[in-house]
């Protein structure tokens, strides 16, 4: 995408004479406070236009700037957990005037990319990641006889999932060369972060005192055990006055902070000594999510991702829209919660985004944020079905895949009652390949007893959670991103019977007949698409269990099978079709249509259903030139005196 960057070469000089980390570090440390100004101020600008991930960029500014400029990267390894912080980071390393592109449609991505840039040493779109894969570079560069730093920047809500802590563990276990630097942007800057917590943090990060702390080690080894203990308990004691170092100083981490990260002379200078230190070490920087852009400051949730902005008030771009498939959740859960004292909903640290804000205020003692712990939140939701009460799980298609074990081991070998509300399932758009919901037909179809079911539309989607609300054991009701059809629910909510499809176009056809097996959100499209064709058409509704007497029977009377979902070919329901077929020993031709085995790259969701084909035409042109191939292979195997005459 072509940027005249001639305005803002004028609007933001010092940035722009930065298109490589080693021009940052030829600059005076005082120059660094503008360079920080008026990067700040170009993310509000490029993401007013784009949209994005902004509030957590904000809050690291400061921090990104001291990182780049203390190491040398791309040679020390900076691994940023999931890539919401790190749009910063994006900008100095290279990717300035690519920023207007930004999760656009063949633009970068709004993630961290090992592809995209030398830069982004570890792609990653799920959070607590980082210390896990830093660890495996710090030991693979101690194995390889290098001296290279690496660095782990893990936000606070990270630290609520266990795989963080694992990592901690195994770091301090091996005495690993790492330093993993904890972004606090939940707490303000309070009165130990400032002057004398600041100094604090440069003396104990210092040469002198590190020495000192080292041959203190020395000294302490020939005492009496009892005087040794004494002087450790007085130094824990000393630090824990002024920070919460003693967790990580048991986890064999030596522990700095916490420190303001907004200032850029105490973060460079601890950095800076921190770097000369070997071993796990663990600096807490505290700073403002949304820093610099009050809109942000005063509401970083709405702009932790935002639409295009206003970047001079910060209103939202408003369109009409219809009614989305998360509010038709949020509203049946609401209701669902009234009628039924022991419903429970939990969420692994998406309260917003899965739609139970009106949940938590309406019935606070009947919910629950896990924080960033999927796994938990699924053997939570056992633990609570083994004694009797109704849990329902709202979860990202993709986060579910973190929980997995937990759904076969926990909840389906005890057949326990619980439901899944699994948002954002298909194509997600910008955000892009880490975030996409297209496996979930896949790994969930092989789990014994699940009840599986899609939506056609708003309405459809709250008689299935219903459903899968009565239904005794683990049941799940996948539905996509965005706005459904149009099609109004109405407040009494019918129970659909478990396995059974809906037939909504008979063919008319007498040859050449077409039967489309629609899941989902294909169902419409498809429905249209029948109509022109003259087409049967199925709402298949459950993807497990199959409506195999539909099938059959569709089987015996069409020339044509034609499978169509938003899901992974592989595995998904098209595999099941074709496996029911198999096994009843039918014949009839199959055309299977969906997700390609490859990962789609960001862009709009109608630009990605295009790209697979799953767009109205493209779905159209596939069954037309299947027929088509059908009807000349038929012809072929005539009798030639059939064929001539």
């Amino acid at each position: 995408m072509f940027q005249d960057t001639t305005k803002e070469k004028s609007n933001y000089p010092l940035l722009y004479s930065v298109d490589h980390p080693s021009q940052l570090r030829e600059l005076k440390l005082e120059e660094l406070q503008q360079v920080a100004r008026e990067l700040r101020e170009f993310l509000i600008e490029v993401t007013s236009q784009t949209g994005g991930h902004l509030a957590p960029g904000l809050g690291t500014v400061e921090l990104t700037i001291a990182l780049h400029y203390v190491f040398n990267t791309p040679d020390d390894r900076l691994v940023w957990d999931i890539g919401h912080q790190a749009y910063p980071h994006k900008i100095l390393t290279g990717r300035r005037d690519q920023m207007h592109s930004i999760r656009q449609y063949k633009g970068i991505s709004g993630f961290l990319k090992r592809s995209e840039s030398e830069f982004d040493t570890f792609g990653a779109g799920h959070a607590n990641t980082s210390i896990s894969a830093a660890l495996g570079m710090a030991v693979a560069s101690g194995l390889q006889g290098k001296d290279n730093e690496v660095v782990a920047i893990i936000g606070d809500g990270a630290l609520t999932g266990g795989m963080a802590f694992e990592a901690l563990n195994n770091a301090g276990d091996l005495d690993a060369n790492l330093l993993v630097i904890l972004n606090d942007n939940e707490m303000s800057i309070s009165p130990n972060v400032g002057a004398i917590s600041n100094y604090l943090a440069r003396i104990l990060s210092g040469h002198a005192y590190t020495t000192v702390r080292e041959g203190s080690k020395t000294v302490l080894g020939t005492l009496p055990l009892s005087v040794k203990n004494l002087a450790r308990c007085w130094e824990e004691h000393m630090k824990g006055m002024v920070m919460p170092s003693t967790l990580f100083e048991e986890l064999g981490f030596y522990y700095i902070g916490p420190i303001d990260g907004h200032d850029l002379n105490t973060v460079v200078a601890t950095l800076r000594n921190m770097k000369d230190m070997k071993g796990p070490r663990f600096l807490h920087v505290v700073t403002q999510k949304g820093k610099g852009f009050e809109p942000a400051e005063g509401d970083p949730c709405v702009f932790h991702g935002v639409t295009p902005f206003n970047p001079d008030t910060g209103k939202l771009e408003t369109k009409k829209k219809g009614r989305s498939y998360t509010n038709v959740f949020s509203d049946w859960l609401c209701d669902m919660a009234e009628r039924d004292h022991q419903l429970i909903g939990i969420t692994p640290a998406m309260r917003e985004g899965s739609g139970l804000v009106k949940f938590s205020q309406q019935y606070p003692e009947r919910y629950f944020d896990v924080g960033i712990a999927e796994q938990h939140a699924l053997t939570f939701a056992a633990g609570l079905a083994c004694d009797g009460l109704k849990p329902v799980v709202a979860i990202y298609s993709t986060f579910l895949q973190r929980a997995y074990d937990q759904l076969v081991h926990d909840i389906s070998i005890q057949g326990l009652d619980v439901l899944l509300a699994i948002d954002r399932a298909g194509l997600v758009g910008a955000d892009g390949a880490t975030h996409a919901g297209v496996y979930d037909y896949s790994f969930l179809r092989c789990v014994p007893d699940i009840v599986l079911m899609a939506p056609a539309d708003e309405a459809e989607c709250r008689n299935m959670l219903f459903t899968g609300y009565q239904y005794v054991g683990p049941a799940a009701v996948r539905y996509p991103r965005g706005n459904g059809p149009g099609v109004e629910e109405n407040s009494e909510m019918t129970l659909l019977p478990i396995g059974t499809a809906d037939l909504w176009r008979s063919t008319g056809c007498e040859t050449n007949r077409i039967a489309i097996l629609a899941f989902g959100t294909m169902v419409h499209p498809c429905h249209e698409i029948a109509e022109e064709i003259d087409a049967s058409m199925v709402n298949m509704r459950f993807v497990k269990p199959l409506d195999e007497s539909l099938i059959l029977e569709l089987s015996d009377n069409h020339d044509l099978i034609v499978t169509v979902e938003e899901n992974v070919l592989m595995g998904g329901a098209g595999s099941g079709v074709n496996e029911c077929l198999h096994k009843y020993g039918r014949t009839v031709d199959i055309l299977n249509l969906g997700v390609p085995d490859q990962h789609l790259d960001h862009g709009s969701q109608g630009q990605q259903l295009a790209d697979c084909g799953l767009d109205k035409q493209g779905i159209k042109e596939q069954i037309m030139g299947r027929l088509s191939a059908l009807v000349d292979n038929t012809v072929r195997l005539l009798p030639v005196s059939a064929s001539n005459s």
